[in-house]
């Protein structure tokens, strides 16, 4: 995956007592992704708006809403998590991410 012309927010979105960074980049239309690594752990997120997760490496298992079982990652995947909701993620291995944002 490869992104041009874009801004990168230098100062790091940091959760989880450092566990889980991800950057900033906000592209020319204005629309924004951030790009990021998880370290083994579970979190769970809440979304503002709609979001779309795809996981470039790592093994993983996602807890959706509105889904029964979980979706298991082996490295590449992914996954639309519908907006003021919540998910979470149980990182086996450790995993980069990028999410993109509804407008």
């Amino acid at each position: 995956m490869e992104f041009k012309n874009v801004t990168v927010k230098t100062k790091a979105n940091v959760y989880f007592d450092g566990k889980v960074i991800s950057y900033t980049l906000t592209f020319e239309d204005g629309s924004t992704k951030t790009i990021g690594f998880m370290q083994e752990g579970e979190y769970t997120f809440n979304t503002g708006v709609a979001e779309v997760m795809e996981f470039l490496s790592g093994e993983l298992s996602v807890e959706l809403p509105n889904q029964k079982e979980p979706l298991i990652i082996h490295e590449t995947a992914r996954f639309e998590v519908p907006a003021n909701s919540s998910f979470t993620l149980h990182v086996k291995t450790g995993a980069s991410y990028c999410c993109s944002y509804a407008q």
